[in-house]
Formats: C-alpha cells, structure tokens, sequence
C-alpha cells in the first residue's frame, strides 16, 4: 500500500501540471473558434471586429511595419526598465542605511507612484526631448515596485541572525553583503517582476502622449493610427505584440527568478517539488 501511495503522489503531481498547460490552451483556441463563427455567422465588417484569422493575416502582412514599431517599444521599456532597476535599488540601499533619508524621501517616491503618468507624460514632453520623456514615464512607473520590494526585503531580515552578525562585530558593509542583500533577493527580484511588466506599459502610455508619427514610432502610435484610419485589424495586430511582448517579458524574468531562487528558497524549491 505504501508503494501503491507513493507512486501515485508524482503521477498527480503529473496530471496536475499537464492541466496547468493544457487547459489555458484549450481554453484559448475554445475562445478564438467562437470568435471566428460569431464574425462569419453574423456578417460583421473587419473595420467594426475583425476575426482572429484576419487578424494573423494582417500580422503577417505588416510584418515589417509592426517589427521596427515592437523594436522601438522594446527599446523604450529596457532603458526605462534598466533605469527603474538601478536607481530604486540604489536608493533602497540608502534607505537602509540611513533612516533619516528614508523618511524624507520615501513620501515623495509614493506620490510620484500614485500620480498618474498619462497626467505627467505631457508635462515632461514640453520640458525634455521626446524620446528622453518616453523613458523617463517607463521609469516613473516601474521604480516605485523596486524601490518599495527592495526596501521592505532589507527591513525584513531576522533578528536573531541580525544580532548574531552583530555580536560578532561584523562591519555595516558586511552585514549588507552577507546578510541583508540575499535575505532580501526574493523580494527585489519579485519586484523585478513587476518592474518588468509596468515599464511597458509606461513606455505605451508615453508613446500614446508623444503622438509620433515616422520611423521611430512605437507600437502604441500604430494602434492609435490604426483607430484613426478604421485600420483595425492592424490595430488588433498590434495590440496581439504588445500582450505578447509582456508576457516574454514577464516569462523571462521569472525564469531569472527561479534560477537564482532555486536551490535554497522556498518559493522556487515548492515549484520543483
């Protein structure tokens, strides 16, 4: 009987994950056939709903159109992605170290979050240049997430271990280093997650702001030319990137997560169980 109960834990555990895969999959191609019939069944113009099938032919048609617009978006979302990363694990750090600085800074980096960027992108593309503004909103809106997880993952560290890096005379540098810096690695890289995902959004709200026209347009002017010229199967194309390109992004940045958490924390050792 105990043989009989242990092998059927990992068969489970098996059809448990094979569900997790198939059943979004399934639910997803359910979705896109009701879709199609109820475009064909109902006559329904492509400039009012187009369906998925007009769609991934418009896709592959504006190819090129679409590729240099996702590079440009891309661009924008690693530099502000890159910027938020940098300067709000910067400044946790200082946070850490100084409590008074903590206390006079933090206030205005949650007002700067609350505040939305599509109020302040126009404010920035009268007093920057434009594709220094469109940075600058990806960076205001993924900074706050890394600023606050890394904090919070600094002041989170066990006492007890606190004090014993304490009774054995270990310097403020060495405390941060050892102890303090991997205690918080899940947070800042759960942070990072985040991060990852509202720098796009940033960089699309910017780029919608900036209303650009030319080569170096982003994704988000080609949906906004689509509306414009009832183009919208190139605006579904589009949209079907940038879903796309969040998901990728936010696909990869948990594959970083689990490889650096893997091997000793608890959130990514249930994961390979």
């Amino acid at each position: 009987m105990s043989a009989q109960g242990k092998q059927q834990v990992p068969d489970g555990g098996n059809a448990l994950r094979l569900s997790r895969i198939v059943l979004p999959v399934l639910v997803l191609a359910l979705g896109l056939i009701v879709w199609e019939l109820v475009v064909r069944l109902n006559d329904i113009q492509p400039y009012v709903l187009p369906g998925p099938v007009l769609v991934f032919k418009t896709l592959i048609g504006d190819w090129d159109v679409l590729w240099q617009s996702l590079l440009t978006t891309l661009l924008t979302t690693l530099e502000g992605f890159i910027a938020a990363s940098v300067g709000g694990i910067a400044l946790a750090l200082l946070f850490n170290q100084s409590k008074l600085l903590e206390y006079s800074l933090f206030p205005y980096a949650v007002i700067l979050q609350v505040t939305p960027v599509i109020a302040i992108a126009p404010l920035l593309l009268i007093y920057l240049p434009q594709q220094t503004a469109v940075v600058v909103c990806a960076w205001i809106v993924a900074f706050f997430p890394v600023l606050s997880n890394t904090t919070l993952g600094l002041n989170s560290v066990d006492r007890n271990l606190a004090g014993l890096f304490q009774l054995y005379g270990a310097s403020r540098l060495q405390a941060l280093r050892l102890l303090k810096l991997p205690s918080a690695l899940p947070y800042i890289l759960g942070g990072l997650r985040i991060a990852g995902g509202l720098s796009l959004i940033g960089a699309v709200v910017a780029e919608i702001a900036a209303g650009t026209a030319g080569a170096g347009s982003g994704l988000a002017y080609r949906i906004a030319e689509s509306g414009y010229r009832l183009n919208i199967p190139r605006m579904f194309a589009a949209l079907l990137l940038l879903s796309l390109a969040g998901i990728v992004i936010y696909g990869l940045l948990a594959l970083i997560s689990h490889l650096a958490l893997r091997r000793w924390h608890e959130s990514a050792l249930g994961k390979e169980s």
